[in-house]
């Protein structure tokens, strides 16, 4: 099975069933994704890399806008396959 029987067979779908299907997409992303950050190194070459936001967000709500980005990312990938 290839992207394209999986989007054909998301069309044949009732809408009222698409949030699930997101919804379950999400939760494999988050549980297979995560498996492949943390196997791999982190990397600080981004760092300094946000001059322009450090008078506005504290480091914390940096973190919180990275995750926010990192979904949004994410989703617009999974709509656009």
């Amino acid at each position: 099975m290839n992207v394209q029987d999986v989007k054909m067979k998301l069309e044949k779908l009732p809408d009222h069933i698409i949030p699930k299907v997101i919804d379950y997409i999400k939760f494999l992303l988050n549980k297979y994704c995560r498996n492949i950050i943390d196997n791999s190194k982190f990397k600080f070459d981004w760092e300094g890399g946000l001059p322009k936001l450090k008078n506005d967000y504290t480091s914390v709500e940096l973190q919180h806008k990275a995750l926010e980005w990192r979904e949004c990312t994410q989703q617009n990938d999974i709509e656009h396959e």
